[in-house]
């Protein structure tokens, strides 16, 4: 009998006890609730754990802000290793502001950092790339890049005017792509650009740089920035000619200290036109298969660019805005200050074939 009562008292203390924790917990989630929706000027540290289990209420500038603060891959960059170049091009955007070049094993630290992050293809501008050691330096770090790292894809930006057949024989079988730059079939267009060669002939070096990649398989593509001095010029024969993977068309753009403002080495205003110009000019080559259109909203950022101290460029503001450099805090917190904008990298066919072993190319 003393048992059963035992018994009867502590089921009661238990039921009592139940019920006290049930109005606590009551009260503490009515208590946690109206804290979430205060706006606190200081946080409180015992609470911010139990809020952040709380799932946000979907939103569109709550998806907005996620989306540009996740870590993109740098799945293709475009290292400027240098800025030194022997062509003065009135439009250029990326001007001789410094002499600085990384040693070759820095550099060559840098890139195999990016190869760990995600990097599937690496270009190589400038500046002109063959200006330094005529083009052994460049050769270097592409046959780093394709027999080390193993890079599904190598490319370099030139304006062709230095490359000799020695590199071909030297470093062809390590290079993907070779894009030259030309923006106009007209010598004397070309003179006003600011892409003279003296006595050289910069379409007549064109053709010859275009045989030299079908003799050592290395795709040829051809860039051009489409200005006021070019604009009204039918290309479709010359291009179709030369028949090039890809045939890479910019509207002329302007960076504020690059190529325009107080600061620039460069005053680019002359050179640009408007985006009906730009659509006209497409439209006049739209039969040209190997067309890729970039306009100045598909430009600004949708492109990784390392300058020289590989620190990458935002260019999010209109101007370049330098991250600190991947050899200093790796690559991961350097490229949350990019700018870059990965879906229209995508949108604008970013990525592509762009492995000469998948081209499939009739050389």
């Amino acid at each position: 009998m003393q048992l059963g009562e035992l018994g009867r008292r502590a089921l009661a203390v238990a039921r009592a006890v139940v019920a006290a924790v049930a109005v606590v917990q009551g009260r503490l989630g009515a208590l946690c609730w109206s804290l979430a929706t205060l706006s606190l000027p200081l946080p409180l540290p015992g609470w911010r754990r139990v809020l952040a289990t709380r799932p946000a209420a979907p939103s569109g500038p709550r998806r907005e802000w996620e989306r540009h603060n996740e870590t993109p891959t740098p799945t293709s960059v475009n290292y400027h290793f240098t800025r030194q170049c022997n062509y003065k091009c009135g439009f250029c955007f990326h001007t001789a502001k410094t002499s600085f070049m990384l040693p070759l094993e820095e550099a060559k630290r840098g890139l195999a950092m990016l190869k760990e992050a995600g990097m599937e293809k690496i270009n190589f501008s400038g500046g002109e790339p063959f200006l330094q050691d005529r083009g052994e330096f460049v050769g270097r770090l592409v046959q780093f890049c394709k027999q080390e790292l193993k890079l599904p894809s190598v490319s370099i930006v030139s304006n062709g005017s230095l490359i000799r057949e020695w590199w071909f024989k030297k470093y062809g079988e390590y290079l993907d792509i070779l894009a030259i730059s030309c923006d106009s079939f007209n010598e004397d267009v070309n003179i006003l650009i600011g892409r003279g060669q003296g006595k050289k002939n910069h379409v007549e070096n064109l053709h010859k740089l275009r045989q030299w990649c079908r003799d050592y398989a290395v795709a040829f593509k051809i860039n051009s920035v489409i200005n006021r001095f070019n604009v009204e010029e039918y290309m479709n024969e010359q291009i179709k000619a030369l028949n090039p993977v890809r045939w890479k068309v910019f509207q002329c753009l302007l960076i504020e200290g690059e190529n325009t403002g107080e600061d620039a080495l460069r005053e680019a205003e002359k050179f640009v036109i408007s985006d009906e110009d730009f659509e006209l000019f497409l439209d006049r080559h739209k039969d040209v298969s190997c067309l890729v259109p970039e306009s100045n909203q598909k430009m600004r950022d949708s492109y990784l660019i390392l300058d020289e101290y590989m620190r990458f460029l935002n260019c999010r503001n209109g101007r370049k805005e330098p991250s600190k450099s991947i050899l200093d805090v790796g690559v991961e917190a350097a490229i949350k200050f990019s700018g870059f904008d990965e879906t229209m990298f995508l949108k604008r066919g970013g990525k592509y074939v762009w492995s000469k072993a998948d081209m499939k190319l009739d050389w």
